[in-house]
């Protein structure tokens, strides 16, 4: 309904005007229970920050449940938009749309409240904090038993997508998004004055060509049928026009769609690392901060969220999607219980709305708000009661 959409929009501009960091989500906390205490939706705490609420179907007696997930943190992004809406804590900003997510899961909340005497079953919604950081929130709900008692059959999540119009989905089965893992490399060697290098030993030409050497783990020994990516963000050799340092330090992320090459590419990496900076005559020290598994889709669970999809948005507003090398800790989820994570269309070319996730510039065309909430509500209700009209 259009006082729905309305709600939904007020909720999404509140939430994208006072956005918190991972693991710090307290007022975003706050106002998700006062949302559901004015809906008469009962919830706990859980990891701190975060929040379970349930609904449960009065239709007759079941222990069948369904889980939804939102992401609540946001980013350490200055906000460049000049939006009446736009970011109130400086430096931090609702760049990759959990203000969407969140939103829209509550409008979903609202509605199968509503209509809890036409279904059996239990719908938990999880508001998860600190999708955004390392270890990510979804370990931790897990671990405090979000997935239990009743433990859900299914698992759905959304996120949103710029490069897609408003009133689209997309969706792909199987392997989606990619393993994440964070690289922190040190490289030591004995720094001095620059005109005298063959007194020193240079770490930071060591760097360079270890850089370098890593991208072969992609290029020359993973097989090409698994997607790959080694990136470097961070390289600092601080020393100056005539002085060599003493130390480079080199941060960078790797990903990949398969668990298997992922560990074996762990080894490679650091073996490679410590015996050419050790041949070179310098040390290495290499950690890998293990982040998010592969997420992947299960194919029947998918393909019924298409069908269904496909009936309530039609057949040309559901998009087969490729496969997404960002990561997410849905994955934690998937790896449980069947899962499905699916992308919201929240683009709007004619308008501009069309910069990209965790940009400075990033908004939503706000009809998207209409999608989100109305097809997840659908959903749940045709796979808690397939065989019900």
């Amino acid at each position: 309904s259009e006082a729905l959409h309305r709600e939904t929009v007020a909720d999404r501009r509140y939430l994208h005007e006072n956005p918190e960091l991972s693991f710090k989500e307290y007022n975003t906390a706050a106002f998700i229970k006062k949302r559901l205490t004015a809906l008469n939706i009962p919830f706990e705490s859980k990891a701190d920050t975060g929040i379970l609420a349930w609904v449960q179907g009065t239709r007759c007696s079941s222990s069948e449940a369904i889980a939804l997930r939102a992401d609540i943190d946001a980013l350490p992004i200055y906000e460049a938009n000049k939006a009446a809406y736009r970011s109130k804590n400086e430096g931090t900003m609702h760049a990759c749309g959990h203000d969407v997510h969140t939103a829209s899961l509550i409008a979903t909340a609202n509605i199968i409240s509503k209509l809890k005497d036409s279904f059996s079953g239990t719908v938990k919604f999880i508001f998860q904090p600190a999708e955004e950081r390392i270890p990510g929130g979804a370990k931790q709900m897990i671990q405090e038993g979000v997935l239990e008692n009743p433990a859900p059959k299914y698992v759905l999540g959304q996120h949103a997508m710029p490069e897609l119009p408003a009133g689209k989905i997309g969706i792909r089965p199987g392997n989606y998004m990619a393993s994440t893992d964070e690289l922190f490399i040190k490289v030591t060697g004995k720094g001095g004055h620059a005109a005298m290098p063959h007194l020193h030993t240079d770490p930071v030409a060591i760097s360079c060509e270890l850089v370098s050497a890593l991208q072969q783990i992609v290029s020359r020994q993973a097989n090409p049928l698994i997607p790959s990516v080694l990136s470097f963000g961070r390289f600092i050799a601080d020393g100056s026009t005539n002085v060599i340092p003493d130390a480079v330090e080199i941060e960078g992320t790797f990903r990949t769609l398969d668990e298997q090459w992922r560990a074996e590419a762990h080894q490679r990496m650091r073996r490679l690392a410590e015996t050419l900076v050790e041949g070179m005559g310098g040390t290495c020290s290499f950690e890998i901060r293990k982040g998010y598994p592969v997420l992947n889709n299960d194919e029947k669970l998918t393909d019924e969220t298409r069908t269904h999809a496909i009936e309530f948005l039609g057949k040309d507003n559901v998009v087969d999607l490729d496969i997404w090398m960002a990561a997410e800790d849905f994955a934690y989820y998937a790896q449980v219980i069947p899962g499905c994570f699916y992308r919201l269309g929240t683009g709007n070319k004619a308008k501009g709305i069309t910069s990209g996730l965790h940009t400075p510039t990033f908004d939503i065309e706000e009809e998207a708000l209409k999608t989100g909430p109305g097809l997840m509500a659908y959903l749940v209700l045709k796979l808690l009661d397939p065989n019900e009209e």
